[in-house]
């Protein structure tokens, strides 16, 4: 296969997958969020509040109000991305207009605030995965963050949240529905969280050996994950070293410590947790910033 073929098979797999993350984000927001007069933040549960008002069908109103948030997007940010992101933000518009005739799947608030907030973050964490976004708030903080550096990103998406979720209670004139939006809110944090980033956080790996390059096979062929070499010396003895810098998920760093210590027992190894890391395999760097 070429590399032509490749990146033609790399793309279908990409929007496929954007595809079917968007048909489970809508489906979240038609057959639990919106019946049960849920607002969970975020243009979805705008959109939900604006269904009240005007007689426009959700996943319209969901796309109508993405628009104007895309050209914003692209007058600060560029292009980049604005091709899948678009996608997204179509497949779910569609989608969700797609399940609403089916009415919801419980009557249930608890239950519908529940695996509504499952079923969106999974459609989201998934689109993001793909390096695209869902639109809306993400893009809204990016630029308010531009304007206001000093505020925390968590602070403008729950200030923004809060607002949508309280209007959400005025409209639907039911404060159980704010508290029910509130737990929404929380689940699809939780579940989006260990979507993008997995259950357990990684950890960052220092080895400094004498054996430094079996290590580095064994590393790349038993774990699959990328290794780089950092040159240094030591200090005392002023001998060069080759320090062995890996980034590996929390259950895999035991599997390094075993290959080290066959391969070297007297090797020292430096073990960090590592909050945050982007690149493949990891969290999408430009999905997360745009």
């Amino acid at each position: 296969m070429n590399k032509g073929q490749r990146g033609k098979k790399y793309l279908i797999k990409k929007f496929l997958m954007i595809t079917l993350a968007s048909v489970v984000y809508g489906a979240g927001i038609s057959l639990l969020i919106d019946p049960n007069d849920l607002a969970p933040g975020g243009v979805s549960g705008l959109s939900v509040v604006l269904n009240r008002i005007i007689p426009l069908e959700t996943g319209t109103i969901y796309l109508l109000i993405n628009i104007p948030i895309m050209l914003l997007g692209i007058w600060k940010f560029g292009f980049r991305f604005i091709i899948s992101t678009s996608w997204a933000i179509l497949m779910i518009s569609m989608s969700t207009n797609f399940f609403k005739p089916m009415g919801a799947l419980t009557e249930q608030p608890i239950l519908a605030s529940i695996f509504g907030g499952v079923l969106s973050a999974a459609g989201i964490g998934y689109v993001m995965r793909e390096g695209a976004t869902t639109g809306g708030t993400d893009i809204i903080v990016k630029c308010l963050k531009l304007k206001k550096p000093h505020l925390k990103t968590g602070s403008l998406f729950l200030a923004l949240d809060i607002v949508i979720i309280l209007t959400g209670g005025i409209v639907f004139k039911n404060a159980d529905s704010v508290l029910y939006s509130l737990i929404s809110v929380a689940i699809t944090s939780v579940v989006l969280d260990m979507i993008l980033y997995g259950r357990d956080e990684a950890k960052m790996i220092f080895i400094i050996s004498n054996a430094s390059e079996p290590i580095t096979a064994r590393i790349l062929e038993e774990l699959d994950t990328g290794v780089t070499h950092l040159t240094g010396s030591g200090a005392y003895k002023k001998e060069g070293k080759q320090v062995i810098l890996c980034a590996v998920k929390k259950a895999n760093a035991y599997k390094v410590e075993e290959i080290v210590r066959q391969e070297d027992s007297n090797a020292f190894m430096i073990i960090s947790n590592a909050s945050e890391i982007y690149g493949e395999g990891y969290k999408s760097y430009f999905g997360e910033r745009l």
